[in-house]
């Protein structure tokens, strides 16, 4: 099999090198033994030594590996969500939502997925959990319920919300970047798929847990005595953002007609907002989640290393040959491949090791953009089939586990693997009826 992959400027001991330290340093990512950053720092370093020695990746190369869109749109991103978040909006959206439905457990738990849903499509689905989970543990202490069932729906809903759009959940940033997807392209494509899976979801949703959120009239009374307006720290601050905020979404929508990246959009607002608040940049830079930045770099030394042997080339051949060169088969393929693995690995490596993968397939099908949405869709959506299936649910589960409600790995996954199959399985019919 290796003299198959080798290509002729590349020896068989760089392909077997390559795949060890790709293959011991994945392990140990899903382990999680030793932090993913670390592991992936080491490996891109040892990958790069190992290239230089065998002569199939230097570090110019390794450079040039690194996706610089999506470490910029990331680290933008975060510097603005950490500063907006200080204002008390979404404490505010969230107390008045449940306000709104009189404090009753079933409408407050849907609207709290809607909300999730739409933060997670403009923000990202870890920042979105982050900021609604300490709100969501509020009401129900106030409801007197159980806040698991809220905090799952939660979860689901942000995993599914942020499928919609480039920058709702990394994997899409990845994606977005590599094939050159705009914002728009996103939505247009993906949002109105997430929208129907979403509703398709809401009777299980009811089905599941309304049982068990049910409560007495006086505890409902106590959600119409919490004041919203309370919530907002600083009103001059929230007037500021929301400008930066909108300035920044017409740019992910326009940046294609514009000729920007994301990353420059991201960082244009970033600064802004930094300029227009001048107090805390120091603060607002502790916001950015600095091991998340330097594990994308790793990770994409990582993969160029293994990229530059032929090895993922191959593996494309590999698929194609099993699909027959059949391109709805091989969306297929993809999509549910992608879904069932992503439930079990970190969607981000797997991702990261998937695109050059697909890129390879170009030779093949003129247009690659249905396999873009079934990678996308697969490992985004995948991250619901189980705890570890996205860096949202870890989130979630230690913020649950320490107010005193552990979520278990099989509790979790008896619901998550159902709404991950239902909605692949509406995806799957989608992309047939779309793109096929």
């Amino acid at each position: 099999m290796i003299e198959e992959v080798v290509h002729n400027e590349v020896t068989t001991a760089a392909v077997i090198a390559a795949l060890l330290i790709f293959l011991a340093s994945y392990g140990l990512i899903i382990s999680e033994k030793v932090h993913r950053t670390i592991v992936s720092l080491i490996g891109a370093s040892i990958i790069i030594i190992a290239g230089i020695f065998l002569q199939f990746y230097d570090q110019h190369q390794a450079i040039n590996a690194i996706d610089f869109n999506t470490i910029g749109l990331l680290i933008g991103m975060m510097i603005i969500v950490e500063i907006v978040k200080h204002t008390g909006l979404f404490q505010y959206i969230a107390i008045k939502a449940a306000k709104k439905v009189k404090g009753r457990p079933w409408p407050i738990m849907l609207i709290f997925a809607v909300i999730t849903a739409v933060f997670s499509a403009l923000l990202d689905n870890v920042t979105t959990v982050l900021l609604l989970v300490p709100i969501t543990m509020v009401i129900c202490d106030n409801l007197h319920v159980n806040p698991k069932p809220f905090l799952l729906v939660v979860v689901f809903s942000s995993n599914i919300g942020g499928t919609a759009t480039l920058i709702g959940d990394p994997p899409n940033i990845l994606i977005g970047s590599a094939a050159g997807l705009s914002f728009m392209d996103f939505v247009k494509n993906l949002g109105p798929v997430v929208v129907l899976m979403f509703l398709a979801i809401i009777p299980f949703f009811y089905w599941r847990y309304h049982k068990r959120i049910q409560t007495d009239q006086k505890y409902m009374d106590n959600i119409m005595e919490l004041k919203e307006k309370e919530s907002i720290k600083d009103k001059k601050l929230l007037k500021k953002s929301l400008v930066v905020l909108g300035l920044v979404m017409l740019g992910f929508i326009f940046h294609g007609a514009l000729g920007l990246e994301a990353a420059t959009i991201a960082i244009f607002g970033a600064g802004l907002l930094l300029l227009l608040e001048n107090k805390n940049l120091e603060k607002a830079l502790h916001g950015v989640e600095w091991t998340t930045i330097f594990f994308f770099v790793g990770l994409f030394v990582l993969v160029g290393g293994l990229e530059n042997t032929g090895v993922l080339s191959w593996l494309a051949e590999q698929i194609l040959l099993f699909t027959q060169g059949n391109l709805a088969v091989t969306s297929t393929v993809i999509l549910w491949g992608s879904a069932f693995i992503s439930a079990f690995v970190d969607n981000i490596p797997f991702v990261a090791t998937m695109i050059p993968l697909v890129q390879d397939m170009g030779g093949t099908f003129s247009n690659l953009n249905p396999l873009w949405w079934s990678l996308a869709l697969g490992a985004c959506l995948g991250g619901n089939g189980a705890l570890v299936g996205a860096s949202a649910n870890l989130v979630v589960a230690g913020m649950s586990e320490k107010a005193g409600y552990k979520i278990t790995f099989v509790e979790f996954m008896k619901t998550g693997l159902v709404i991950m199959i239902i909605t692949v399985a509406i995806s799957n019919i989608y992309l047939w009826l779309r793109y096929w």
